[in-house]
Parts: C-alpha cells; sequence; structure tokens
C-alpha cells in the first residue's frame, strides 16, 4: 500500500478555479438532481480558500434547498458574509418544499426584519405556504403586505393569491382577487375552477369553464381534468356533461394526454361504467402509477365491489410491478382494502411485506389498512402491533382497531379500547359510535349501550342515520323493543337499513303484526327492499306461524324483485314448515333448494323434528347433518333429545357413546346479566357468584310457590320437587334461572329483567319463567340465539311457538 508521502497530490488540485467555472459545476449539479459534484465543488471552494461572491453562495443555497439537504442550506445561510433577496428566497423555497411550513414562515418574518425590499418570489413561496397550512389569516396578512408594498400586481402573485384563498376555502375572495385582476393567463382560469371544484360548486365551475371560453382561451390538461373531476364527484347530475367533456377531448386531441386520461378513467370508475374506465385505461400508451391507481380504485368502488373486481385490482396491482412502476402509498392502502375484501389474507401478508421494504409502514392510511387486515384474519396481536407502529394515529386507526376487536367477538377488549380513545383526547367519529353500539349490542350492556348514546348525542353525531340505526339494532338486542321503535320513529329519512332493522328487530322480538305491517309502510314509501329485509320478513312469519304469508312473501322476492334466494332466506322457509309440521314438505323444499349440502338447512329441520316428536324423521335428518358436520355438538344433541323425549332410551345412549368416541363435546349453557355496569355471568348450578347464597334463597322461595299452585303441569311440579341431588334436580338450577333470579334480587321492582343466553332455553326453563312472571310480577326478557321471549303475567310473548 502506498503511503500519501509516497503518492502526494498533484499541485494543481490545490489552486482554485475562477468563480464562472465553480458557478457553472453547481449549477449543473442543481439541475440534475445530483448533489455529489456540488458538494465536490463546495469542499474544492473551502479547501482552497476561495472567496466565493454572493452569486455563486446563492447558487450553493439554492442548490442545497433544491435537492432538500435544508440543514446544510441553513449552515450555509447563516455563515454567508451578506444575503440579498434571492438567498432569502432560496431558503423559503427550500423550507416550502420540504414541507417544513413553521420554518418557512419563520424565515419569511426574519427577512422583513432585516429590513430587505421583499419581491414578488418572496411572497409567493409565502402564500404557497399558507395555502397548504390553511392559514387563512396569515393569507390576509401577506395579501394586505402585497397591496401596500407597491409590487404592484403581477400574474404570478395574482395566481398564488386565487390558489391560496380557494385552499383556504374561501372561494369569494378568490373570485374577488380574479375579478379585480389587471391581467388573468390559463393558470387563474385553471386556479379558480379547482377551487370550486374542491368545494363541491359543480355549477359555477362549468359556467367559469364556458366564460373562460368565450374570452378565446382554449381548454387544456388542468382545466379538464378539473372540470371532470366535478363530473364524477356529482355524477347523477353532470354525467351528461361529463361525457361531452370527453368528446372535447378527442377533438382536442388530448384524451391520450395522462392527466385527462386519468381524469377520464376516474369519472368513468366512480359512476360505476367500469367498462368505459378499463377501454380508456387500455387506450393510453404509457400509463403510470397515478393511473394504475385511479383504475383500481374504480374496481374497488363500495357499491360495486365484487370479488372479481377485488381480483381485477389485485392484477392490475401485479402489473404495475412487472412494468417496473414504484407503487405509492394509495397503491397499497387500496391493494390491501382488497385483500380485506376477498379474505386474501396471505396475499395481504406479502404485500405487508412489500411496504416494509419500500419503508412506507408508517404512513396511517396504509397502517389503518393493515389493522383492517389483520383484525379481519382474526390475528388481533398482529392487528395492535400495526396499531403501534403506525406513528401518526388519528380516529380511522382508532376504529379499525376497535371494529377488529368487536368483529372477532372481543367486546370487553372494544370498550376498553374506546375508552383509551376518549382518554388520548381524540374525538370518535360516527362509525366509532356504531361501532361500539355493536359491542354493546352483542354484549347486551344495555347500561353502556345507554352511556354511549348519551355521549353521541352530546357531541352533536347522534343524528346521523348510521348511529341511529345501530342504536335500534343495540336496545333491540337488549331487549328493549318499545327504545328501538322509539329511536326509528325520529329518524327523519330512514334509509333501506333502517327499515331492515327494525323488520328483524320485531321478527326476533315476535311481534310478526308489526314487523309485516312495516314492510308494507316501507313498500309504500317507494323503498326497494332488500335480501336482510326479506330474511326478517320470514323470520317474522316463522316465529308468528304465518306459514301462507311467509310462502307468498318468498315468492314476492323472488318474482316482484328479482332477489335470487340464499342460504338464510331457505332456511327460514324450513324453518316456517318445520314449526308448522309439514315436515315431508319442508325435506322436498331443502332438496329442491340448491342448499342440500348445508347444514343450516338440515339443523333446521332436525329442531322441528325435535318440536313434533318425529323420530323417524329427525333419524334420518340428524345421520345427514352429522355428515356434513361431524364435530359440531348441536346435531347430536338434537337427536339425542329426540330419543329421550320419544321414550327410546337405546338409541339415545348411543348418540351419547357416539359423541364421546368422536370427542365431540356438548356446548356449555351460559347466561348473563347486566346490573349496575357489569355483566354477571352463570353457568348450569353455578355457586361461583358472590351473592350465590341469596340467589339459591330466593330461587327455592319460588319454586316452593310453583308446586303449590293447582294449574301448573305435573311434569313441571314433578321435576321442582325432586332431590337436590338427582339429575332431573339439576333442570331447577339451570343458568337463565340463576341470571333470572340474581336479577329480581338486585333490580328494583319496577325494571325489566334482561338474560342473554348462548343456548334456545328448554321446555322447563320457559314454563317457569313464565310462572316467574306471574308470581312475582316482573317483566322478564330472555334472548336466545334465536329469538326473544318477553314473560308478563305468566304468558310469553311467542305464543308457546317456539
Amino acid at each position: 500500500m502506498l503511503t500519501p508521502l509516497q503518492n502526494p497530490l498533484p499541485d494543481y488540485l490545490w489552486l482554485s478555479l475562477d468563480s464562472v467555472t465553480y458557478t457553472r459545476l453547481v449549477q449543473c449539479s442543481a439541475k440534475t438532481g445530483s448533489l455529489i459534484h456540488g458538494k465536490v465543488a463546495h469542499m474544492h471552494i473551502i479547501k482552497t480558500c476561495f472567496k466565493p461572491c454572493m452569486f455563486l453562495l446563492n447558487n450553493l443555497l439554492y442548490m442545497y434547498c433544491k435537492g432538500g439537504e435544508m440543514d446544510i442550506a441553513q449552515k450555509l445561510f447563516d455563515r454567508m458574509p451578506k444575503r440579498n433577496i434571492v438567498s432569502w428566497n432560496s431558503l423559503i423555497s427550500g423550507y416550502a418544499q420540504m414541507g417544513f411550513y413553521h420554518d418557512a414562515m419563520n424565515v419569511f418574518k426574519e427577512a422583513r426584519v432585516s429590513c430587505l425590499k421583499l419581491d414578488k418570489f418572496t411572497f409567493l413561496h409565502a402564500l404557497s405556504v399558507c395555502g397548504q397550512n390553511r392559514d387563512l389569516r396569515l393569507g390576509r396578512l401577506i395579501h394586505a403586505l402585497i397591496t401596500v408594498s407597491g409590487s404592484g400586481s403581477p400574474i404570478l402573485l395574482t395566481n398564488s393569491l386565487i390558489n391560496m384563498y380557494c385552499k383556504c376555502g374561501q372561494i369569494d375572495w378568490a373570485r374577488m382577487v380574479f375579478e379585480n385582476a389587471d391581467e388573468l393567463d390559463s393558470v387563474s382560469w385553471n386556479s379558480l375552477i379547482a377551487g370550486y371544484v374542491r368545494i363541491g360548486s359543480n355549477e359555477e365551475m362549468l359556467r367559469l369553464l364556458v366564460k373562460m371560453l368565450r374570452h378565446g382561451l382554449n381548454l387544456n390538461t388542468f382545466s379538464l381534468g378539473s372540470a371532470l373531476k366535478a363530473c364524477g364527484a356529482n355524477f347523477s347530475s353532470l354525467i351528461e356533461c361529463g361525457k361531452m367533456l370527453h368528446g372535447c377531448t378527442v377533438k382536442l386531441g388530448l384524451d391520450l394526454d395522462v392527466v385527462v386520461g386519468t381524469a377520464l378513467l376516474d369519472m368513468y370508475a366512480k359512476i360505476g361504467v367500469l367498462d368505459d374506465a378499463t377501454k380508456i385505461f387500455k387506450l393510453m400508451p404509457d400509463p403510470n402509477v397515478v393511473m394504475y391507481n385511479a383504475m383500481i380504485a374504480g374496481f374497488l368502488q363500495t357499491e360495486t365491489m365484487t370479488d372479481e373486481f377485488a381480483n381485477e385490482a389485485i392484477d392490475l396491482f401485479l402489473e404495475i410491478q412487472r412494468q417496473g412502476l414504484k407503487p405509492s402509498k394509495f397503491t397499497f392502502s387500496s391493494i390491501l382494502k382488497a385483500c380485506s375484501s376477498i379474505e386474501a389474507f396471505e396475499c395481504g401478508k406479502q404485500i405487508h411485506a412489500q411496504i416494509c421494504k419500500y419503508n412506507l409502514k408508517s404512513d396511517e392510511f396504509i397502517g389503518n389498512a393493515l389493522v383492517e387486515l389483520y383484525s379481519l384474519s382474526g390475528s388481533i396481536d398482529d392487528g395492535l402491533k400495526c396499531f403501534h407502529s403506525t406513528p401518526k394515529l388519528d380516529v380511522v386507526s382508532w376504529t379499525s382497531l376497535i371494529a377488529g376487536h368487536v368483529q372477532n367477538g372481543q367486546f370487553e377488549g372494544g370498550l376498553t379500547l374506546f375508552h383509551e380513545l376518549l382518554l388520548s383526547g381524540r374525538k370518535p367519529d360516527e362509525f366509532t359510535i356504531s361501532t361500539m353500539l355493536s359491542a354493546c349490542a352483542n354484549l347486551a350492556a344495555v347500561r353502556s349501550g345507554e352511556q354511549i348514546h348519551a355521549y353521541a348525542i352530546k357531541t352533536g353525531i347522534g343524528n346521523f342515520t348510521i348511529i341511529q340505526n345501530s342504536q335500534i339494532c343495540m336496545y333491540a338486542k337488549c331487549g328493549d323493543i318499545d327504545s328501538a321503535t322509539m329511536i326509528f320513529k325520529d329518524i327523519k329519512n330512514p334509509d333501506i337499513v333502517s327499515w331492515s332493522v327494525m323488520i328483524s328487530s320485531n321478527a326476533q322480538h315476535g311481534c310478526a303484526k308489526e314487523a309485516l305491517d312495516l314492510f308494507e309502510i316501507m313498500n309504500d314509501s317507494g323503498i326497494a327492499p332488500n335480501h336482510i329485509t326479506f330474511v326478517g320478513v320470514l323470520v317474522a312469519c316463522s316465529h308468528g306461524g304465518l306459514v301462507e304469508e311467509g310462502l307468498r312473501y318468498f315468492k314476492i322476492m323472488k318474482n316482484d324483485h328479482g332477489i335470487t334466494p340464499n342460504v338464510k332466506h331457505s332456511a327460514c322457509i324450513v324453518d316456517l314448515l318445520g314449526r308448522a309440521g309439514r315436515l315431508a314438505e319442508a325435506e322436498i323444499f331443502i332438496m329442491n333448494s340448491g342448499f342440500e349440502g348445508d347444514p343450516v338447512m338440515w339443523r333446521s329441520l332436525l329442531s322441528a323434528c325435535r318440536v313434533h316428536k318425529a323420530a323417524g324423521i329427525g333419524k334420518r335428518v340428524a345421520e345427514r347433518v352429522i355428515a356434513l358436520e361431524p364435530e359440531a355438538s348441536a346435531s347430536y344433541v338434537l337427536l339425542y333429545n329426540i330419543y329421550r323425549e320419544a321414550g327410546i332410551q337405546m338409541p339415545a345412549t348411543e348418540i351419547r357413546n357416539l359423541m364421546k368416541d368422536r370427542g365431540v363435546k356438548k356446548e356449555p349453557g351460559l347466561s348473563w346479566i347486566e346490573v349496575g355496569n357489569v355483566v354477571h355471568s352463570f353457568v348450569v348450578g353455578d355457586k361461583s357468584h358472590p351473592n350465590s347464597q341469596a340467589i339459591y334463597v330466593k330461587l327455592e322461595e319460588m319454586l316452593e310457590k310453583i308446586k303449590k299452585l293447582e294449574y301448573v303441569d305435573e311434569k313441571l311440579v314433578s321435576d321442582a320437587s325432586e332431590p337436590k341431588h338427582s339429575d332431573n334436580s339439576m333442570v331447577n338450577y339451570h343458568s337463565e334461572k340463576l341470571a333470572v333470579t340474581f336479577g329480581m334480587i338486585s333490580l328494583p321492582r319496577s325494571a325489566p329483567v334482561r338474560v342473554m343466553k348462548n343456548l334456545r332455553s328448554c321446555w322447563h326453563c320457559h314454563e317457569t319463567m313464565k310462572l316467574f312472571s306471574k308470581l312475582e310480577k316482573r317483566e322478564i326478557i330472555i334472548r336466545d340465539p334465536i329469538r326473544f321471549h318477553r314473560f308478563r303475567d305468566g304468558v310469553c310473548s311467542c305464543g308457546d311457538y317456539w
């Protein structure tokens, strides 16, 4: 290896160059965007102790500002012996381009204090910062400075003022500047047109566009792009205008321009005409990533998105990579949405890896999409990691995480996160509140739901339809159908979701007549029912025993509304026929429905076989269900109960043994009740509750009262009289009996006792609850997985048809 002494540098490397040579080197470096040569020139200036002139120093400053090296630029600026307005302008511009708006305005203030006369470029950069920051107050001050400085009204400042006022939402001020300007160019017109588009004043935008043409200015890519954007945003009234503008672009030869082509594609995608959008996309010779993003967004429109469109969007993403284009933040957030839509979680994980590769994981939109992806896949822990790795958390981030917990059944976790959101000082939006009401509905936590309802009213978002719909669902699922009805009546313009939720709620509560009356009122209002509405209608008919009406509505759904029945509709018909004892007819319907391979259909029929004690058909149906779902316990239990209730012990024992051999375990019964904002849960024979002794004393007292009644079913009395430790006596301590008893000793007599449970009530519990309600003069509401039972004065709302 040669030492420095052995290989000295040539003497000419220590000689200074002249200012012109240095300046050309620095200007070339600034122009190409490569700072290496410029830095070498700067180093040479320092090493050779060359004293640069102000012109050379300003060029160095401009180079560093343009290259984003603001730290070096600031140090250079601070060490300059003299500065002129060009120096100040370069530094202000550099900070503004990097998004450091606060620093840019500090330099602007220092420039004013330095007693320099500010020029039009200083004001131009300052106005740009005000527009980006939406700082109207400072923008108006700078406007006043321009006026008093005697800078006149050069067209450059006129355009900047128009742009600043438009970005601050003050379109009237922008129009005033526009109308009073001495000179206008196409940029002036385009800036004002874009301002009207930004605030959604599309008709005024079109009038301005016509006025622009009358003044002899030709349409260009920017004016056409803004106009097409307006047509896409308000397509219901401007679609014809959009098509006319499309014709103009073809006549002007601008249809293959990337900006105009993207705007056209976006317009057609937003109005749902994806075929035309696809044609435009394919005609473009060299589509860029913005055009790909517009096409992907078109496929992922919420109203039209299907699995096919989501797959098309993913194919476009693959095409972006094949073309060597760099995906943007919008590309990744959109594709993650597509993956979530079709549950392509493995694909989503691969895209997550690419996001890490491009170092975009800190973007809040991508972070929100990742949280949603992992939450939908059930990976709550991974969703939490993505949430905590997003530096800029907004209410959407919180809502995505909360929704993930709620969707995965972690309702308590969702409520905890909601409290953390409130403590963070952020204000929940209507989607957050809707999600929380859904959590309360699933927990049947009516007190928590009422508090969230009150919060929504207090914060002024209680009248959003999405929140009111969630309130209806929450109160209905908590057993308070009266409050649900009251909220429905308060909605000014109920949408199809409002009607469907209210119809389904009445159906679940056994109010079949009310549900069908609502359906007819909805039809008279001109609102077309959807497949969810008809599920509610058919459930109402099934729970109300309205067989012929149910079959009629099923035909209306297919013939009058063109809705193809899905498995839920078909299962309702099976349940409808089965409850009415038309078991053979129900079996034929299953075979002809196209869903004969779905266990839900056969399980509905099996439940009917138990009600009507049809052991023969029940055995055949159970074998079919067990073959389809060998690990589901419900079918074994239903068949076991059919045999046991029919007095056929041998097959019943065989079913229990089969369950043991296959490792199938019956789901334990669980009931819960909310008292004082705390959810109390019980299982059969539960003695773990702190108030267990008082619960059992009260329960025994009520059972003793039942024994003394003369008109009670003998089987009910005999079961209640069984010794405490016999098998039959356990029916007296089923979970719902314990929960109801706890409610009676904990709640005021005027308050209804609302209990939720995970399994259907047995006959003994159903009959006992009727008697409890009569003896104790209490209203008891029990929600099982199928429906609500509302017990008053010894009568159940189901009419014993369940």
